[in-house]
């Protein structure tokens, strides 16, 4: 009888795949258990590796998710796909030590607790081996974050290393936001009974091969989280973010409009034009390069589990969105011209035409950027 499912979220991680088996094998000696590779269509096979193992070893499956990325979704997909009764999610890349599975499972299984989970800030634990002083800069001020917050008060709530009961899982799968990587305090914090958790010390190590889920916007990640958890159904997160790296365009773009203006007035053929043509000339300029930045901080952010990556790709997504956002420029451009004509202050009249544009440029953007046809 199956008793345990071992969920692991992948990104090209294809070298790290058997050594992991065989680690599990070692651990669960005894128990009767599954491997699911969550794997978001890693380019360099890890899909493909995991169906090879598994056409030998039943008790290896794999999910490749096509046109959709991040680790907390691929987590949740991963633990309702399984009969176990009992599921524990945990990285593929040997910085979680699969030895503190059987005691998890223990803890969990005996009824005395409901979560088991491996913290790195426990007493006795460690991340010297990790080698990333900063990594663990940024975890312990999103822990602080964390339990300030949502009054989880446990050492380490974005762990990413832990177990549960399936059951308590799907009877809120509905309600928990599935963005960005703290699955575990998205649990915590939408559950409506206490949960009883048990500490494990965690002595976190390097990774071995492949290509870490997380990346500098580990803060930022988690704070979208939480934006989702509590406001994402009064505005969804996606548009609030778009909104947000619009408002920073706005910035942007008031002052290229300053600096260009300035540059224009030593051009001798610029000079010649009258005084609206002279500011559409210079807010068509301005708007091109707050779209550029636009571009760039939304790949990284707001569309980061679609994140165009290579200089190829980059250049193709950003002729694409210029492309899309040109209506939306036109309307920025000759709108704001419009305000201004009218005797609109030129501020108020570049921001007007920001806004007129943004909800254009948010739908197509989503849809031929970071999206599909």
């Amino acid at each position: 009888m199956l008793q345990l499912a071992v969920i692991l979220p992948t990104f090209n991680e294809r070298k790290n795949i058997a050594p992991m088996i065989e680690r599990l094998d070692a651990a669960l000696r005894g128990l009767s258990w599954e491997a699911i590779f969550v794997d978001d269509n890693s380019p360099d096979g890890t899909a493909e590796e995991a169906r090879r193992i598994g056409r030998d070893d039943p008790r290896v499956r794999v999910i490749e998710r096509i046109g959709r990325r991040g680790l907390a979704s691929a987590a949740i997909e991963g633990m309702c796909a399984t009969a176990a009764p009992i599921v524990a999610v945990m990285d593929a890349d040997h910085q979680h030590d699969p030895a503190l599975l059987p005691g998890m499972y223990e803890a969990v299984e005996s009824g005395e607790f409901d979560v088991a989970y491996a913290s790195r800030f426990a007493e006795g634990a460690s991340t010297d081996a990790w080698g990333r002083p900063d990594r663990v800069k940024a975890s312990g001020l999103a822990n602080r974050i964390a339990r300030r917050v949502t009054g989880v008060q446990l050492s380490d709530p974005m762990s990413g290393y832990f177990m549960l009961r399936a059951e308590t899982l799907r009877a809120d799968a509905h309600r928990l936001s599935g963005v960005g990587f703290k699955i575990l305090l998205d649990i915590l914090a939408t559950v409506d009974a206490p949960l009883r958790v048990k500490e494990f010390p965690l002595n976190f190590a390097a990774r071995t091969e492949g290509e870490s889920k997380l990346d500098q916007t580990v803060v930022f990640e988690f704070l979208v989280g939480l934006y989702d958890k509590w406001l994402g159904r009064i505005l969804p997160t996606r548009f609030a973010l778009f909104g947000t790296v619009g408002a920073l365009g706005v910035i942007v773009q008031v002052v290229a409009l300053k600096l260009i203006k300035i540059l224009l007035g030593h051009n001798t053929a610029a000079t010649m034009l009258s005084g609206n043509e002279y500011f559409v000339l210079a807010n068509t300029l301005a708007a091109t390069v707050a779209m550029s930045f636009n571009f760039v901080l939304n790949n990284e952010l707001t569309y980061s589990d679609k994140r165009l990556r290579g200089f190829g790709p980059l250049l193709k997504g950003w002729a694409q969105f210029a492309l899309t956002c040109s209506l939306g420029l036109l309307t920025n451009v000759g709108s704001a011209a419009v305000l201004k004509s009218t005797g609109v202050h030129e501020l108020l009249a570049v921001v007007g035409g920001i806004i007129l544009g943004s909800v254009w440029n948010f739908a197509l953007s989503s849809k031929f950027v970071w999206g599909k046809y």
